[in-house]
């Protein structure tokens, strides 16, 4: 082999790439000098594109397929550079692979609370986070743009741009869309389509493409969410009176299959019925009283009547009894009439006992002696 066939056999090429990463978006193909020869092959993949620059000016671009490098598919390289060699010798560009696929599950998220004012429950502060995909439309508004002489750039790069970028638009259209916060988790899909829509023309300044963007949640301040939550357990009770009124017949039941000791499940029952009952008048008595609870059937035997205490009286000579209050008029009670009952220390005139005080005026005067 002579000198000139392996000098020449330095110059044949393979311009491609293989990414290893899943996270580049553009890769410079080293080559020393930067020398490509004429007639080299450039292989495109799918899910790839290529750019030729040339002195800081872009030259052509190649979509996916395979090419031999020649003036002919180079017409603007070759206007670009007078080559004085026939174009048979190498030609200094750079190339520059463009991975187009689909970058997924990108995360953002509001690093601080937004405020919102909404229709229902006034200012609110809110988080919020979920993931977006981008992929490269235009590699060439991208190099112009972003990459510049970068030879490796990844997705990281611009990732956090277009987070701040997503996160000024959610808070934005948020602030502007007056959405209740209790049908926010029904129109997720809904808010991420129409940020992603607002957003599109911003990213494709950039030569990007944001495809999709997803709102995974919205969250609340811990003491709201304890609001929302004693709210719907209210909800879920239903109707308070009724459900005070069932705890009740239980407790009364359970009452009756224990009349010696107290019951938890009564006091239960009471405490609720008060409950409703204060609730009632907080509401200025727009709400129905509760029905009574019953008592315990222990407790419905009526009590034994007051034992009537017992009088006596003298007269004549005779102790006469005992006699009930109402019985002594019938009796000859007069004012001067000795009395005793059970308690007293000896006996004492009619006029003299404080509690015979009302017996002794229903008694009319004796008639005048005629």
């Amino acid at each position: 082999m002579g000198i000139f066939d392996k000098i020449k056999g330095e110059f044949v090429d393979i311009v491609e790439w293989l990414d290893q990463s899943n996270d580049t978006i553009a890769y410079r193909f080293q080559r020393h000098n930067n020398e490509i020869k004429m007639g080299a092959k450039l292989t495109v993949r799918p899910g790839q594109k290529a750019v030729f620059v040339n002195e800081g000016q872009i030259a052509d671009t190649f979509s996916p397929g395979l090419y031999e490098l020649t003036t002919q598919n180079l017409p603007v390289l070759s206007t670009l550079r007078g080559w004085k060699y026939g174009f048979n010798s190498p030609f200094k560009a750079e190339v520059y692979f463009f991975n187009t696929k689909i970058f997924t599950n990108l995360k953002w998220g509001t690093p601080n609370a937004i405020t919102i004012r909404d229709p229902e429950l006034g200012p609110v502060r809110l988080r919020a986070f979920g993931s977006y995909n981008i992929r490269v439309a235009d590699p060439a508004q991208l190099i112009r743009q972003l990459v510049s002489t970068d030879g490796l750039f990844q997705v990281d790069e611009v990732s956090d741009q277009i987070r701040n970028m997503i996160i000024t638009a959610f808070a934005t259209w948020f602030g502007r869309g007056n959405i209740a916060l209790f049908d926010f988790a029904s129109r997720y899909g809904e808010m991420g389509e129409t940020i992603r829509a607002g957003m599109q023309p911003e990213v494709q300044q950039f030569g990007l493409e944001l495809t999709q963007l997803l709102i995974e949640n919205v969250s609340l301040p811990p003491e709201v969410e304890t609001a929302l939550d004693k709210r719907a357990s209210m909800g879920i009770l239903g109707n308070m009176q009724q459900y005070a009124q069932f705890q009740a017949a239980n407790a009364v039941e359970a009452s009756a299959n224990n009349p010696g000791g107290g019951n938890q499940a009564l006091d239960f029952g009471v405490g609720l019925a008060m409950g409703q009952q204060l609730i009632s008048n907080l509401q200025g008595g727009q709400a129905a009283p509760p029905a009574p609870v019953a008592p315990p059937a222990a407790l419905t035997t009526p009590p034994p009547p007051p034992v009537q205490i017992q009088w006596f009286v003298s007269r004549g000579g005779q102790n006469l009894g005992p006699f009930t209050p109402e019985q002594l008029p019938q009796n000859g009670l007069t004012t001067q009439t000795h009395v005793w009952r059970s308690g007293m220390e000896s006996w004492k005139l009619a006029a003299e006992v404080p509690e015979l005080a009302t017996v002794l005026a229903s008694i009319p005067p004796a008639p005048p002696v005629s």
